[in-house]
């Protein structure tokens, strides 16, 4: 295969200057792609309404029954599939043509929450729809996440990935924030408003998004437990995905504790409740400013600075140790998060480049099971060294210990002619795969 043939299916398009490839992509350039539109759109519909039916849930359930622990469960209700199964759920959207997986979704949970707005609903029945609807998340986000791969390639793919993040951190506060408004005034229109997001979501994937054939092709199917474990064997198998899935899982992991710890930690300011949700919001204003950052700077330069970043984000948040004062604390936790949140995104395009299409899906659920079992764990281990020290010294401690680990990992980083031998072996086969009728 020749040089020019291997960087354009990399995403560099051939005959362009160095300086020209390391042009960061627009999001004109992203946007221009009219099917990226409409699922953009989709996604962010289906993301403020996930986040409207967590805020009525939970209202609904403790304005009726008076009980902490059943809000608590009717938020925490829609976690559980990604953590008790979410690379497992994500292998379905495999089988099928991912325009027809999203909206299959879309339609099912539509008709779930639908249900939930009914007056009378019981509060076990409640929680069993949302469960229901739970379950299709990670099938749905999965078909979309490879889907955006097919739409925007090179840069674009890792400028518009930012942009989606960013674009999440907002669909977050004001789902939240609209939510809580709406729930306040009538908790069950604020289900029927997010039932319709999600056809409105269908919609557009029907109307803006051309069908597809699937990635497998009908012979190849197995059990989905099979097809589980050939993905899991595949991405920790590889010489460069299993490094970068475990930095990545590494460097989530590290970045959460402060906010999973916000309310205790809030307490050692005595602040009470704005300043733990301060804290809280330090990680998507990091997030933000990470986007930003990955938008104004050039793809090599990011693939450079990735190490860098990798050591730099857990040792902003090592002068905790020493119990600063709260401004302080505030800016080191948005720092640290603004680092690694320019550090995952050129990391996922990375891992997207080196993915041969019939693994997109399965990969993407491997990947986001593993950030939320990550972020449970941690969070539960640090609350329990909590319980005995104070905040600061675990989060600090906590945070040497990502150094140390951010410091191995960087060291045994695979070299740039690995990667690229990786990202040109991907498109190889990508090339040659024979598409699936529909």
């Amino acid at each position: 295969m020749g040089e020019k043939s291997e960087k354009a299916e990399a995403g560099e398009p051939a005959g362009e200057t160095p300086a020209e490839r390391d042009r960061p992509a627009t999001f004109g350039d992203v946007f221009g792609v009219a099917e990226y539109r409409a699922l953009f759109g989709a996604a962010l519909l289906s993301w403020v309404g996930d986040y409207f039916a967590k805020v009525a849930v939970a209202y609904l359930l403790f304005r009726d029954t008076g009980s902490v622990l059943l809000s608590a469960i009717g938020f925490a209700v829609s976690y559980l599939p990604w953590v008790a199964g979410g690379p497992v759920l994500a292998a379905l959207a495999e089988r099928y043509p991912y325009r027809r997986v999203m909206i299959i979704c879309d339609v099912v949970r539509m008709a779930l929450i639908g249900l939930m707005a009914a007056p009378g609903t019981p509060f076990p029945l409640m929680l069993l729809l949302l469960l229901g609807a739970s379950l299709l998340t990670p099938p749905f986000q999965a078909a979309r996440s490879a889907m955006v791969a097919q739409l925007l390639t090179g840069d674009r793919y890792v400028v518009g990935l930012s942009f989606q993040n960013m674009a999440g951190q907002g669909a977050q506060v004001a789902g939240y924030a609209l939510g809580g408004v709406v729930s306040a005034i009538d908790a069950r229109t604020a289900l029927l408003i997010d039932a319709a997001t999600f056809g409105l979501s269908a919609l557009l994937l029907w109307r803006g998004v051309r069908p597809r054939p699937a990635t497998v092709e009908d012979a190849q199917r197995r059990s989905l437990l099979r097809e589980t474990g050939d993905g899991l064997r595949f991405v920790f198998g590889h010489r460069v995905m299993r490094p970068t899935a475990l930095v990545v899982f590494s460097v989530v992991g590290i970045i959460i504790v402060p906010e999973g710890l916000a309310a205790a930690w809030a307490s050692q300011f005595g602040g009470g409740s704005r300043i733990a949700g301060l804290l809280m919001a330090a990680l998507p204003i990091g997030a933000v400013i990470g986007a930003v950052v990955t938008r104004v700077t050039g793809p090599e330069r990011r693939l450079r600075l990735v190490r860098p970043l990798l050591i730099v984000g857990p040792a902003l948040l090592v002068p905790v140790l020493v119990s600063p004062p709260f401004q302080v604390a505030f800016v080191l936790v948005v720092t640290a998060a603004a680092a690694v949140n320019t550090v995952m995104v050129p990391l996922n395009g990375l891992f997207v480049q080196m993915l041969p299409n019939a693994y997109r899906a399965r990969a993407f659920g491997i990947m986001q099971g593993g950030i939320q079992l990550t972020h449970a764990v941690a969070v539960l281990v640090a609350g329990v060294f909590a319980e005995r020290f104070p905040v600061p010294i675990v989060i600090g401690a906590w945070s040497v210990c990502g150094l140390a680990l951010m410091a191995v990992a960087v060291t045994r980083w695979p070299g740039r002619e690995v990667v690229r031998e990786e990202i040109a072996y991907a498109a190889e086969l990508n090339r040659a795969a024979v598409p699936a009728t529909s």
